[in-house]
């Protein structure tokens, strides 16, 4: 199997693929046209900097695919024709003013805080304060009580999504992604064709990544100590708060240990890797939906930007 070092995201009506030197961008039009970019990447990391170290790489290649999912789906609409008419908030352009930065960088540094906020609400303080309310005896039980809400919410949050028609349609093209990526592995010849026959499934996949740092979670806070360790009061509200804030604290451990494990898991095909990629690879079967053969054409001109990027007039990255 040929080792491929790109990875992709699925956008609106397209898909991104990126390679350690840049990014390439299909959109399927409604006119039924390709429209394609290419980004070259400004920003690299020096290898044994401190952004490259085990763990830590976990959690600024998380940040990173948050910051540029947002403003590549953003783009994708744009190259729809999608025009975005909300007026910017006062807010908004005072910052932007005082910071010496676009309106449109602000609008954006506020959408990724605003999604780590409420990812962070849903999937760490409501487990929280759902068992906290039970009563539970026991960090150690309350630990796992938490885990398996946490799992509970995130299942039910893609079973909820997956039956909108757009976000199905978005996972189409994640499935396109797959296969494309799954096609050029095999070292078979990169058609829309060729890409079918493959699976929909790859245990590179973010949705691997987001189960790991579920299902990681569990055994990690399962080791935090309580607040009694520490001659603390575990009792009432202030129990809570304590759970919620080492929580807090300790998201960013647990992606770079989840990143770490997933690297390991992909990398080799032993029975512990196949093991570990099992539940992300049966959760795909949600985030992923078998597209056709003109979203793999899509998904291959995506690739074959981020193989092989244009040597005029391509765009670079800011």
């Amino acid at each position: 199997m040929k080792k491929c070092t790109i990875g992709g995201q699925a956008v609106m009506e397209g898909v991104m693929m990126k390679s350690p030197e840049g990014y390439g961008l299909a959109v399927r039009k409604s006119d039924g046209s390709i429209v394609t970019e290419y980004h070259k990447n400004k920003k690299t990391r020096k290898k044994g900097s401190f952004a490259t170290w085990p763990v830590v790489r976990g959690v600024f290649t998380f940040a990173d695919a948050l910051v540029s999912g947002i403003r590549i789906t953003t783009r994708s609409a744009e190259l729809l024709g999608e025009e975005f008419e909300e007026e910017p908030s006062r807010f908004e352009k005072w910052l932007a003013e005082k910071l010496g930065k676009s309106v449109m960088d602000i609008a954006l540094v506020i959408a990724v805080i605003l999604a780590i906020g409420l990812s962070v609400l849903l999937f760490f303080v409501l487990p929280s304060t759902i068992v906290h309310f039970f009563g539970l005896d026991g960090g150690l039980l309350k630990s796992l009580a938490e885990g398996v809400v946490r799992l509970v919410i995130f299942l039910g949050y893609l079973l909820a999504i997956s039956r909108l028609k757009t976000i199905r349609r978005v996972f189409a093209y994640h499935g396109a992604e797959h296969k494309t990526i799954a096609c050029y592995e095999a070292e078979d010849e990169l058609t829309p064709e060729n890409a079918m026959k493959y699976t929909r499934l790859h245990p590179r996949c973010g949705t691997n990544f987001m189960f790991l740092v579920m299902a990681i979670s569990i055994l990690f806070f399962a080791c935090v100590p309580g607040p009694e360790v520490f001659g603390l009061a575990a009792t009432g509200g202030f129990d809570l708060l304590y759970r919620i804030g080492t929580r807090l604290l300790l998201i960013p451990l647990v992606a770079g240990l989840s990143y770490e494990v997933l690297r390991g898991a992909a990398a080799s095909d032993n029975v512990f890797s196949r093991i570990v990629r099992a539940p992300g690879l049966a959760l795909q079967r949600l985030t992923t939906v078998e597209p056709d053969a003109e979203m793999c054409e899509v998904a291959i001109a995506a690739f074959a930007l981020a193989l092989g990027p244009p040597e005029a007039g391509e765009k670079s990255e800011e």
